[in-house]
């Protein structure tokens, strides 16, 4: 046990040690705080990208699901490497381009005052909610790995802690850089602890005749069906272009053409991941069936040499701190940016502007926490959160390659209609008539789009037309 606490402190001190070099780098505004100055280069794009990407749904919630479904929930992160390419050969280059900082900033430029307020509300409540899952994660990695100091709580306490800490030193530098470094434990971790795992079990072929009969474990769709592997890439796709993550990420590049080819690099690093943890999820599911599903992949990791369960299952936490560190400067930047400079006080200083994203960015760390105590099921309530981007995605798409069809209300009514169908499938059961809530949102939200289309006569106007650069 004091081997694998080492190993995690050390890690810690590591992340510490990052975090005060890139607040030298992220001195001198909120440019270089939020957006690392836009000098992040092809690696840290694809540093980050992958980061954000391989958090606790990609790890801990992929080998939840597989616990129950098979091998199929690694398709999961399958989707996220889809979602990101798309985002890096279709937009990444584009968002740089136009130099803008977030959506509802364009929803405003190229539409109407309101379209931005909801847009911001609507995208806040997403990164709270993503954001929340990591502690969750967090919390059963740490008392998985270390149960004599850390419960569960006190592990989400502790995580949170990290999380939020690292965020508030160094902004996108300190996110960027602490994943370049968390990306190579990941790999190390979730590929020794996989194949040891697997070896301790006798190999696949013993796994899969200790398997319970019933659910086609290792087979393309496992116990998941087509409707919900599609649903997930339809979710993943969707959110890639427009969430703020991979928006803040893409504005950061040092150039279009970093941005671009950082996401595609990033959906390289990504796919692999995710079935590597649903092999450990299926090797829990085997060594330990009652298990709760949620602590299947840290307890499996556990039975392993010392060095080896702490090194994976500090990798797997490095997938936390990487994810919530983009994860909780979007939500600062989109309050910041989108609500406090915009109607507040759009005089303010760089100095006290920088200090407003700092104290938004802990506030928001306490909210997100008190969320993670209450939240239940890592990737169910992570995919619902992530529907919500499809009012967005619809508009900017739509605002790049048909602004015929774009009114000035568009993106209102598109985004209130997303809100509006997301709260029906919570709380009215009888909408529930499609597989997942995404093939909702994507029916009610174009049908909302091209209705207004056709009975608002204002088409969009911008004093910044849609011209991509090459810078």
């Amino acid at each position: 046990m004091s081997v694998q606490f080492s190993i995690v402190i050390l890690y810690i001190f590591m992340l510490f040690v990052i975090s005060l070099y890139a607040k030298r780098k992220a001195a001198g505004g909120s440019i270089n705080f939020l957006f690392g100055g836009r000098q992040m280069n092809t690696l840290l794009v694809a540093a980050n990208v992958t980061g954000l990407a391989v958090g606790a749904a990609s790890t801990i919630g992929v080998a939840e699901n597989a616990f129950t479904a098979g091998i199929a929930a690694g398709w999961y992160n399958g989707a996220w490497s889809a979602g990101a390419l798309v985002m890096g050969v279709l937009a990444a280059g584009k968002y740089r381009a136009m130099n803008c900082t977030t959506i509802p900033e364009l929803f405003e430029r190229y539409y109407d005052k309101k379209g931005r307020v909801i847009s911001v509300i609507g995208l806040i409540t997403i990164q709270v909610v993503i954001t929340s899952m990591q502690y969750l994660a967090g919390g059963a990695i740490l008392s998985s790995l270390l149960p004599g100091i850390f419960s569960f709580t006190g592990g989400m306490i502790t995580s949170a802690v990290v999380f939020i800490g690292v965020t508030l030193i160094g902004g996108l530098w300190s996110s960027g850089l602490s994943n370049v470094v968390s990306i190579i434990l990941i790999y190390i971790g979730v590929i020794t602890g996989t194949i040891m795992t697997v070896n301790q079990q006798g190999g696949l072929p013993a796994i899969a005749t200790k398997l319970p009969p019933g659910t086609d474990w290792f087979g393309p769709l496992g116990g998941l069906g087509l409707a919900t592997i599609i649903a997930w890439f339809a979710v993943m796709i969707t959110q890639s272009i427009t969430a703020q993550g991979p928006v803040q990420i893409a504005c950061g590049a040092a150039s279009a053409k970093a941005a671009k080819h950082g996401f595609i690099w990033g959906a390289v690093l990504i796919f692999p991941i995710g079935f590597l943890c649903a092999v450990m999820g299926l090797a829990a599911k085997v060594a330990m069936p009652t298990v709760q599903a949620t602590l299947a992949m840290p307890k499996i990791i556990m039975g392993l040499d010392p060095i080896i369960s702490g090194t994976t299952l500090a990798a797997l936490w490095a997938a936390d701190v990487s994810t919530a560190c983009t994860l909780l400067l979007g939500a600062g930047t989109l309050f910041s940016q989108d609500i406090y400079k915009r109607f507040i006080n759009s005089e303010v200083t760089e100095s006290k502007y920088v200090i407003i994203n700092r104290v938004t960015i802990l506030a928001l760390g306490v909210i997100t926490l008190w969320l993670a105590f209450n939240a239940v099921g890592i990737l169910k309530t992570l995919l619902l959160g992530l529907s919500l981007t499809t009012a967005f995605t619809l508009v900017f798409l739509a605002t790049l390659f048909a602004p015929s069809l774009c009114r000035r209300s568009s993106a209102f009514y598109t985004t209130l209609a997303g809100i509006l169908a997301l709260l029906a499938w919570q709380f009215i059961p009888a909408v529930r008539v499609f597989a997942h809530p995404i093939y909702l949102e994507w029916s009610v939200c174009l049908l909302t789009f091209l209705t207004v289309a056709i009975f608002d006569t204002q088409k969009i106007t911008s004093d910044q037309p849609i011209i991509i650069t090459n810078e």
